[in-house]
Protein backbone atom coordinates (compact mmCIF):
# COMPACT_ATOMS: atom_id res chain seq x y z
CA UNK A 1 0.00 0.00 0.00
CA UNK A 2 2.80 2.23 0.68
CA UNK A 3 4.71 1.80 -2.24
CA UNK A 4 1.46 2.55 -4.32
CA UNK A 5 1.29 5.53 -2.31
CA UNK A 6 4.38 7.04 -2.89
CA UNK A 7 3.80 5.81 -6.72
CA UNK A 8 0.47 8.04 -7.09
CA UNK A 9 2.09 10.99 -5.35
CA UNK A 10 5.79 11.27 -7.45
CA UNK A 11 3.07 10.47 -10.61
CA UNK A 12 1.01 13.54 -9.86
CA UNK A 13 3.84 16.19 -8.25
CA UNK A 14 6.02 15.56 -11.60
CA UNK A 15 5.48 18.16 -14.68
CA UNK A 16 4.50 15.93 -17.84
CA UNK A 17 6.28 17.29 -20.98
CA UNK A 18 9.55 17.64 -21.61
CA UNK A 19 9.32 21.59 -22.67
CA UNK A 20 7.19 22.61 -19.79
CA UNK A 21 10.36 21.29 -17.82
CA UNK A 22 12.65 23.31 -19.26
CA UNK A 23 10.77 26.26 -18.98
CA UNK A 24 9.17 25.74 -15.15
CA UNK A 25 13.44 25.50 -14.89
CA UNK A 26 14.12 28.82 -16.71
CA UNK A 27 11.08 29.89 -14.28
CA UNK A 28 12.17 28.76 -11.00
CA UNK A 29 15.73 30.42 -11.26
CA UNK A 30 14.41 33.71 -10.95
CA UNK A 31 12.10 35.45 -9.01
CA UNK A 32 10.04 36.98 -11.75
CA UNK A 33 10.84 36.69 -15.68
CA UNK A 34 8.43 38.00 -18.58
CA UNK A 35 7.21 36.36 -21.34
CA UNK A 36 9.51 37.82 -23.73
CA UNK A 37 12.48 36.80 -22.15
CA UNK A 38 11.27 33.40 -21.76
CA UNK A 39 10.56 33.99 -25.22
CA UNK A 40 14.28 34.73 -25.99
CA UNK A 41 15.43 31.72 -23.28
CA UNK A 42 13.66 28.90 -24.67
CA UNK A 43 14.00 29.40 -28.54
CA UNK A 44 9.90 28.05 -28.83
CA UNK A 45 7.99 30.04 -30.85
CA UNK A 46 5.13 32.50 -29.58
CA UNK A 47 2.42 30.02 -30.01
CA UNK A 48 4.53 26.69 -28.47
CA UNK A 49 5.79 29.08 -25.91
CA UNK A 50 2.04 30.65 -25.03
CA UNK A 51 0.96 26.43 -24.77
CA UNK A 52 3.08 25.31 -22.33
CA UNK A 53 2.89 28.44 -20.24
CA UNK A 54 -0.88 27.39 -20.40
CA UNK A 55 -0.07 24.12 -19.01
CA UNK A 56 1.47 25.11 -16.73
CA UNK A 57 -0.22 27.66 -15.31
CA UNK A 58 -2.93 24.98 -14.95
CA UNK A 59 -0.80 21.90 -13.36
CA UNK A 60 -0.50 24.99 -10.65
CA UNK A 61 3.49 24.83 -10.55
CA UNK A 62 3.48 28.90 -11.50
CA UNK A 63 1.06 32.14 -11.97
CA UNK A 64 1.22 35.50 -13.54
CA UNK A 65 2.26 37.79 -11.41
CA UNK A 66 1.40 41.31 -13.14
CA UNK A 67 2.79 43.15 -16.28
CA UNK A 68 6.31 44.04 -16.81
CA UNK A 69 8.25 47.61 -18.07
CA UNK A 70 7.14 47.84 -21.49
CA UNK A 71 9.82 48.14 -24.48
CA UNK A 72 7.59 49.63 -26.91
CA UNK A 73 4.86 47.45 -27.51
CA UNK A 74 2.65 45.56 -25.29
CA UNK A 75 3.73 45.42 -21.50
CA UNK A 76 4.78 41.48 -20.94
CA UNK A 77 3.49 39.07 -18.98
CA UNK A 78 5.21 38.40 -16.16
CA UNK A 79 5.31 34.68 -14.50
CA UNK A 80 6.24 33.43 -11.62
CA UNK A 81 6.70 30.16 -9.21
CA UNK A 82 3.57 29.42 -7.48
CA UNK A 83 5.54 28.67 -3.52
CA UNK A 84 2.47 27.34 -2.25
CA UNK A 85 1.93 24.47 -4.68
CA UNK A 86 4.63 21.98 -2.73
CA UNK A 87 6.86 21.93 0.26
CA UNK A 88 10.08 20.09 0.37
CA UNK A 89 11.78 19.24 3.64
CA UNK A 90 16.20 19.01 3.51
CA UNK A 91 17.63 16.95 6.30
CA UNK A 92 20.87 17.39 7.12
CA UNK A 93 22.48 14.02 8.93
CA UNK A 94 25.91 15.07 10.15
CA UNK A 95 28.19 13.53 13.49
CA UNK A 96 28.02 16.84 15.72
CA UNK A 97 25.02 18.85 14.38
CA UNK A 98 22.11 17.41 12.50
CA UNK A 99 19.27 19.62 10.72
CA UNK A 100 15.90 19.93 9.33
CA UNK A 101 14.81 22.35 7.01
CA UNK A 102 11.08 22.92 5.10
CA UNK A 103 11.43 24.69 1.94
CA UNK A 104 8.55 26.04 -0.14
CA UNK A 105 8.46 25.17 -3.89
CA UNK A 106 9.89 28.86 -5.04
CA UNK A 107 13.06 27.94 -2.76
CA UNK A 108 11.78 30.02 0.41
CA UNK A 109 12.67 28.50 4.09
CA UNK A 110 9.98 28.25 6.22
CA UNK A 111 10.90 26.49 9.09
CA UNK A 112 13.75 24.96 10.75
CA UNK A 113 15.54 22.91 13.67
CA UNK A 114 18.94 21.68 14.74
CA UNK A 115 19.36 18.79 17.17
CA UNK A 116 23.09 17.99 18.67
CA UNK A 117 24.03 14.09 17.97
CA UNK A 118 25.51 12.99 21.22
CA UNK A 119 25.62 9.23 22.44
CA UNK A 120 22.21 8.49 22.55
CA UNK A 121 21.48 10.14 19.17
CA UNK A 122 21.23 6.46 17.21
CA UNK A 123 19.06 5.98 14.21
CA UNK A 124 15.83 4.89 15.48
CA UNK A 125 15.92 7.69 17.85
CA UNK A 126 17.01 10.21 15.33
CA UNK A 127 14.49 9.49 12.89
CA UNK A 128 11.50 9.48 15.43
CA UNK A 129 12.69 13.25 16.95
CA UNK A 130 12.87 13.78 12.77
CA UNK A 131 9.64 12.31 12.16
CA UNK A 132 7.76 14.16 15.29
CA UNK A 133 9.12 17.72 13.65
CA UNK A 134 7.89 16.89 10.34
CA UNK A 135 4.26 16.18 12.11
CA UNK A 136 4.36 19.40 14.00
CA UNK A 137 5.04 21.41 11.17
CA UNK A 138 2.44 19.77 8.37
CA UNK A 139 0.37 20.85 11.10
CA UNK A 140 1.82 24.56 11.99
CA UNK A 141 2.25 25.43 8.22
CA UNK A 142 -1.68 23.53 7.66
CA UNK A 143 0.23 21.75 4.70
CA UNK A 144 -2.03 19.53 3.13
CA UNK A 145 -0.78 15.97 2.68
CA UNK A 146 -0.76 16.06 -1.44
CA UNK A 147 1.31 19.43 -1.19
CA UNK A 148 4.05 17.36 0.35
CA UNK A 149 6.81 16.58 -2.56
CA UNK A 150 9.20 14.49 -0.46
CA UNK A 151 11.98 15.28 1.76
CA UNK A 152 15.94 14.84 1.06
CA UNK A 153 18.72 13.90 2.62
CA UNK A 154 21.66 14.73 2.94
CA UNK A 155 24.48 12.64 5.29
CA UNK A 156 27.36 11.55 5.79
CA UNK A 157 28.83 8.99 3.42
CA UNK A 158 29.62 7.20 2.76
CA UNK A 159 26.29 5.96 0.90
CA UNK A 160 24.63 4.28 -1.88
CA UNK A 161 22.35 6.86 -3.36
CA UNK A 162 20.18 3.98 -5.13
CA UNK A 163 19.73 2.22 -2.31
CA UNK A 164 18.90 4.51 0.57
CA UNK A 165 21.51 3.48 2.68
CA UNK A 166 23.77 5.00 4.91
CA UNK A 167 27.17 2.61 4.59
CA UNK A 168 29.87 3.17 7.15
CA UNK A 169 30.69 6.49 8.48
CA UNK A 170 32.92 6.77 11.11
CA UNK A 171 32.69 9.27 14.22
CA UNK A 172 29.09 8.74 15.13
CA UNK A 173 29.23 9.37 19.10
CA UNK A 174 25.86 7.35 18.80
CA UNK A 175 26.20 3.32 18.10
CA UNK A 176 24.22 2.46 14.81
CA UNK A 177 25.23 4.39 12.02
CA UNK A 178 26.77 1.73 9.82
CA UNK A 179 24.20 0.53 6.94
CA UNK A 180 21.17 2.72 8.07
CA UNK A 181 18.48 2.37 5.21
CA UNK A 182 17.86 6.22 5.86
CA UNK A 183 15.35 6.22 3.00
CA UNK A 184 13.48 3.78 3.81
CA UNK A 185 13.29 4.62 7.72
CA UNK A 186 11.63 7.56 6.33
CA UNK A 187 8.83 6.39 3.90
CA UNK A 188 7.93 4.40 6.06
CA UNK A 189 7.30 6.43 8.76
CA UNK A 190 5.88 9.74 7.12
CA UNK A 191 4.56 7.80 3.53
CA UNK A 192 6.32 10.43 1.25
CA UNK A 193 9.13 10.19 -1.31
CA UNK A 194 12.55 9.97 0.29
CA UNK A 195 16.21 10.16 -1.69
CA UNK A 196 19.53 10.49 -0.23
CA UNK A 197 22.96 12.15 -1.30
CA UNK A 198 25.72 12.74 0.31
CA UNK A 199 25.79 16.00 2.43
CA UNK A 200 28.79 17.74 0.18
CA UNK A 201 26.67 17.40 -2.86
CA UNK A 202 23.59 18.89 -1.02
CA UNK A 203 25.32 21.66 0.72
CA UNK A 204 26.70 22.50 -3.21
CA UNK A 205 23.47 22.44 -4.52
CA UNK A 206 22.11 24.78 -2.19
CA UNK A 207 25.20 27.29 -2.86
CA UNK A 208 24.61 26.52 -6.58
CA UNK A 209 20.95 27.73 -6.24
CA UNK A 210 22.17 30.80 -4.60
CA UNK A 211 24.48 31.45 -7.29
CA UNK A 212 21.94 30.22 -9.77
CA UNK A 213 22.05 33.97 -11.65
CA UNK A 214 25.75 34.10 -12.17
CA UNK A 215 25.79 30.79 -14.13
CA UNK A 216 28.96 29.88 -12.95
CA UNK A 217 30.04 26.31 -14.90
CA UNK A 218 32.39 24.65 -13.09
CA UNK A 219 31.80 25.02 -8.88
CA UNK A 220 33.44 22.68 -6.08
CA UNK A 221 32.18 23.07 -2.51
CA UNK A 222 34.68 21.30 0.51
CA UNK A 223 33.96 21.06 3.97
CA UNK A 224 36.16 21.22 7.29
CA UNK A 225 35.26 20.06 10.05
CA UNK A 226 35.33 16.55 11.47
CA UNK A 227 36.77 15.52 8.27
CA UNK A 228 37.05 16.66 5.17
CA UNK A 229 34.42 16.63 2.56
CA UNK A 230 33.85 17.42 -1.48
CA UNK A 231 31.38 17.78 -3.65
CA UNK A 232 31.76 19.11 -7.21
CA UNK A 233 29.41 20.46 -9.96
CA UNK A 234 29.89 21.47 -13.92
CA UNK A 235 27.09 23.26 -16.00
CA UNK A 236 25.00 22.81 -12.74
CA UNK A 237 25.09 19.11 -12.50
CA UNK A 238 27.14 17.25 -9.85
CA UNK A 239 29.69 14.87 -10.49
CA UNK A 240 29.10 11.22 -9.02
CA UNK A 241 32.07 8.71 -8.73
CA UNK A 242 31.68 4.67 -9.49
CA UNK A 243 31.68 4.72 -5.77
CA UNK A 244 30.58 8.04 -3.09
CA UNK A 245 33.79 10.29 -2.98
CA UNK A 246 32.51 12.86 -0.27
CA UNK A 247 36.16 11.36 1.48
CA UNK A 248 37.88 11.53 -1.11
CA UNK A 249 39.83 15.20 -0.39
CA UNK A 250 40.63 13.72 3.12
CA UNK A 251 43.04 11.02 1.73
CA UNK A 252 44.62 13.26 -0.66
CA UNK A 253 48.35 12.15 0.17
CA UNK A 254 50.51 15.56 1.11
CA UNK A 255 53.10 14.16 2.80
CA UNK A 256 53.96 10.60 1.43
CA UNK A 257 56.02 9.53 4.95
CA UNK A 258 53.87 11.39 7.17
CA UNK A 259 51.79 10.44 9.62
CA UNK A 260 48.95 7.35 10.18
CA UNK A 261 45.36 8.25 9.65
CA UNK A 262 43.55 8.16 12.68
CA UNK A 263 41.92 4.40 11.22
CA UNK A 264 43.47 1.32 10.01
CA UNK A 265 41.52 2.55 6.46
CA UNK A 266 42.91 5.72 5.95
CA UNK A 267 46.21 6.32 4.34
CA UNK A 268 49.59 7.71 5.80
CA UNK A 269 50.24 10.93 5.16
CA UNK A 270 46.61 12.17 4.44
CA UNK A 271 45.57 15.55 4.38
CA UNK A 272 42.62 14.68 6.77
CA UNK A 273 45.44 13.94 9.27
CA UNK A 274 46.79 17.85 8.90
CA UNK A 275 43.74 20.31 8.30
CA UNK A 276 40.94 18.91 10.09
CA UNK A 277 39.03 19.40 13.61
CA UNK A 278 40.90 16.15 14.66
CA UNK A 279 43.89 17.66 13.68
CA UNK A 280 43.70 21.10 15.25
CA UNK A 281 42.82 19.24 18.37
CA UNK A 282 45.64 16.96 18.39
CA UNK A 283 47.98 18.95 17.71
CA UNK A 284 47.02 21.98 20.22
CA UNK A 285 46.77 19.11 23.03
CA UNK A 286 49.96 17.30 22.20
CA UNK A 287 51.68 20.79 22.59
CA UNK A 288 49.87 21.87 26.19
CA UNK A 289 51.13 18.15 27.38
CA UNK A 290 54.83 19.57 26.56
CA UNK A 291 54.05 22.47 28.56
CA UNK A 292 53.49 24.96 26.27
CA UNK A 293 51.82 28.40 27.87
CA UNK A 294 48.29 29.34 26.63
CA UNK A 295 45.44 30.55 27.47
CA UNK A 296 43.71 26.95 27.20
CA UNK A 297 45.14 26.43 30.65
CA UNK A 298 42.29 29.05 32.18
CA UNK A 299 39.50 27.65 29.64
CA UNK A 300 39.95 24.11 30.29
CA UNK A 301 39.82 22.16 33.57
CA UNK A 302 42.99 20.12 34.70
CA UNK A 303 43.23 17.14 33.52
CA UNK A 304 40.78 17.50 30.22
CA UNK A 305 41.78 17.79 26.76
CA UNK A 306 40.98 21.13 24.89
CA UNK A 307 37.98 20.36 22.65
CA UNK A 308 37.56 22.47 19.29
CA UNK A 309 35.02 24.85 21.17
CA UNK A 310 37.55 25.84 23.68
CA UNK A 311 40.48 26.01 20.86
CA UNK A 312 38.03 29.16 19.27
CA UNK A 313 37.88 30.48 21.71
CA UNK A 314 41.64 30.90 22.58
CA UNK A 315 42.15 32.05 19.07
CA UNK A 316 39.82 34.61 19.62
CA UNK A 317 41.87 35.62 22.32
CA UNK A 318 44.88 35.54 19.88
CA UNK A 319 46.52 33.09 22.08
CA UNK A 320 50.04 32.64 20.30
CA UNK A 321 49.92 28.50 20.56
CA UNK A 322 46.67 28.07 19.21
CA UNK A 323 47.30 30.58 16.48
CA UNK A 324 50.35 28.96 15.29
CA UNK A 325 48.11 25.43 15.34
CA UNK A 326 45.61 26.66 13.12
CA UNK A 327 47.59 28.44 11.02
CA UNK A 328 49.66 25.28 10.13
CA UNK A 329 46.39 23.06 9.57
CA UNK A 330 45.13 26.00 7.08
CA UNK A 331 48.58 25.86 5.28
CA UNK A 332 48.19 22.29 4.84
CA UNK A 333 44.30 22.63 3.68
CA UNK A 334 45.49 25.33 0.88
CA UNK A 335 48.03 22.75 -0.26
CA UNK A 336 45.42 20.66 -0.54
CA UNK A 337 42.86 22.83 -2.14
CA UNK A 338 45.63 23.91 -4.62
CA UNK A 339 46.01 20.63 -5.89
CA UNK A 340 42.60 20.25 -6.51
CA UNK A 341 42.66 23.75 -8.48
CA UNK A 342 45.31 22.83 -10.61
CA UNK A 343 43.58 19.34 -11.69
CA UNK A 344 40.10 20.76 -11.88
CA UNK A 345 40.03 24.68 -12.41
CA UNK A 346 36.80 25.62 -10.75
CA UNK A 347 35.59 28.80 -11.06
CA UNK A 348 34.24 29.29 -7.72
CA UNK A 349 34.95 26.85 -4.74
CA UNK A 350 32.48 27.48 -1.45
CA UNK A 351 34.54 26.42 1.72
CA UNK A 352 31.87 25.51 4.38
CA UNK A 353 32.05 23.51 7.58
CA UNK A 354 33.34 24.89 11.11
CA UNK A 355 36.67 25.41 10.46
CA UNK A 356 35.80 27.79 7.92
CA UNK A 357 32.91 29.41 9.89
CA UNK A 358 34.02 29.79 13.60
CA UNK A 359 37.39 32.31 13.09
CA UNK A 360 38.53 34.30 9.61
CA UNK A 361 41.86 32.84 10.21
CA UNK A 362 41.48 29.37 8.70
CA UNK A 363 39.58 30.88 5.76
CA UNK A 364 42.06 33.14 4.62
CA UNK A 365 45.47 31.48 5.65
CA UNK A 366 43.83 28.30 3.49
CA UNK A 367 42.96 30.36 -0.02
CA UNK A 368 46.08 32.86 0.15
CA UNK A 369 48.13 29.43 0.36
CA UNK A 370 45.94 27.64 -2.22
CA UNK A 371 46.24 31.00 -4.59
CA UNK A 372 50.35 31.29 -4.17
CA UNK A 373 50.30 27.86 -5.23
CA UNK A 374 47.71 27.80 -8.37
CA UNK A 375 50.02 26.36 -11.26
CA UNK A 376 48.18 29.06 -13.70
CA UNK A 377 47.95 32.57 -11.61
CA UNK A 378 47.53 35.35 -12.11
CA UNK A 379 46.02 34.26 -15.23
CA UNK A 380 43.49 31.48 -14.06
CA UNK A 381 41.87 33.07 -11.23
CA UNK A 382 39.18 31.59 -8.70
CA UNK A 383 36.65 32.92 -6.68
CA UNK A 384 36.82 31.37 -2.91
CA UNK A 385 33.72 32.00 -0.58
CA UNK A 386 32.10 30.94 2.22
CA UNK A 387 28.64 30.56 1.10
CA UNK A 388 25.24 31.53 1.37
CA UNK A 389 23.49 29.18 3.59
CA UNK A 390 26.41 28.54 6.24
CA UNK A 391 25.54 25.24 8.74
CA UNK A 392 22.48 25.11 7.12
CA UNK A 393 23.69 24.78 3.31
CA UNK A 394 23.33 20.69 3.16
CA UNK A 395 19.51 20.97 4.55
CA UNK A 396 18.70 23.38 2.19
CA UNK A 397 20.86 21.59 -0.59
CA UNK A 398 19.06 18.67 0.40
CA UNK A 399 15.70 20.02 0.29
CA UNK A 400 16.30 21.99 -3.23
CA UNK A 401 17.23 17.94 -4.20
CA UNK A 402 13.78 16.93 -3.72
CA UNK A 403 12.31 20.36 -5.46
CA UNK A 404 14.61 19.15 -8.60
CA UNK A 405 12.72 15.89 -8.94
CA UNK A 406 9.39 17.95 -10.30
CA UNK A 407 11.79 17.94 -13.62
CA UNK A 408 13.13 15.13 -13.36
Amino acid sequence: MLNNKKQRIDADKRIPSPKAKELFHDIRRRHEIGKNDLLALSGLTVSTLTRVLDELVGVGVISESGLGVSTGGRRPILYQVQADYGYAFGLDISRVMSRLVLLDLAGTKLDSREWRMDEKTTPEIFMQMVTEQVTEWIDKHRIAFEQIIGMGIGAVGPLNRITGVIEEPEWFAAPGWNHVPAVQMIEERLAFPVILDNGANTALIAESWANRTKDFRHMLYVHGGTGLRLSMMTDNKLIHGAVDMEGSFGQMIIQADGLPYRTAQGNFGALDTYASVHAIEREVNSRLRIGRSSALRQIVRPGEAAKFSDIMQALKQMDPLVTEVVTQAATYFGIGLANLLNILNPEKVVLGGPLMTENNLFFYTATQTAIRKTYHYPKYQVIFSKGTYGEEAIAIGAAQLMLSQLTV
